[in-house]
């Protein structure tokens, strides 16, 4: 299942949420070609990835800033991008362009930091943004638990379209963080679960001053659990394509 877009376009425009995807993808494009040289690209990341060993042992702790602007594939950079398009900007619209910019470093400080903890001596460079990501989706879920959200879900040929309330679609997602996170080592590699779960946690909690500040659950009464602005109407329309009949 992949969210493609919820029903709340911000207000104004989420500068911040587009120019920190701008950078996300003019970084990766600056490096893109040391895919092909293993060599060139590891002595990149050498440089500029997290490694939780050298930051156990105080040393380059200047990759728990830098590897959330780094990512390791055409693939994980879109699917982090899509996360954040579609969470980022409403998010923006509440907390303000510099008090997102704000709650978004240090999500990805905060989730890369729960990483170092799960693996304290790993020495696989770790790199993207979803730490930060994560995060947003957090505070995402704590200000809009019902704001709704489209979905795409592929189950061999079948494609289909369908509407959940954020909660649904984030509380998975976080669940799905926490029962991998469990079931896999996190010193060897691989996905880094329990940085997406601890930038979750941490997008929570840094936004709960505003969510009080607001008025707590008042807030969501007032709102219904979503942005404060109409929801924007969607269609759905059957394909325009022809069908091909078989000749018998």
């Amino acid at each position: 299942m992949i969210p493609i877009r919820d029903h709340n376009p911000s207000n104004r425009i989420p500068f911040v949420t587009y120019t920190l995807i701008a950078a996300n993808v003019l970084i990766f494009i600056g490096y893109s070609d040391m895919f092909s040289d293993p060599r060139r690209l590891f002595a990149f990341y050498d440089a500029w990835a997290l490694f939780p060993a050298r930051v156990s042992q105080g040393q380059d702790l200047h990759g728990l800033f830098s590897t959330m602007f780094l990512h390791g594939g055409w693939m994980h950079l879109c699917g982090n991008m899509l996360f954040l398009w579609i969470f980022g900007d409403n998010l923006e619209d509440e907390m303000g362009h510099g008090g997102f910019l704000a709650f978004y470093l240090m999500s990805g400080l905060l989730a890369a930091l729960a990483h170092v903890v799960a693996a304290p001596w790993s020495t696989v460079p770790t790199v993207g943004a979803s730490g930060a990501i994560a995060g947003v989706m957090g505070g995402y879920l704590l200000l809009f638990p019902k704001a709704r959200v489209d979905m795409l879900l592929f189950i061999v040929f079948l494609i289909r379209i369908f509407t959940v309330p954020a909660w649904v679609m984030l509380g998975f997602w976080f669940l799905f963080q926490i029962i991998s996170g469990a079931g896999t080592d996190p010193e060897g590699g691989g996905v880094a679960y329990w940085a997406h779960a601890g930038g979750f946690i941490a997008g929570f909690i840094l936004a709960l001053p505003l969510w009080l500040r607001r008025g707590g659950t008042r807030y969501w009464q007032s709102h219904q659990g979503r942005p404060n602005h109409p929801e924007a109407r969607y269609t759905y329309s059957t394909s325009r394509i022809p069908t091909v009949r078989r000749k018998k």
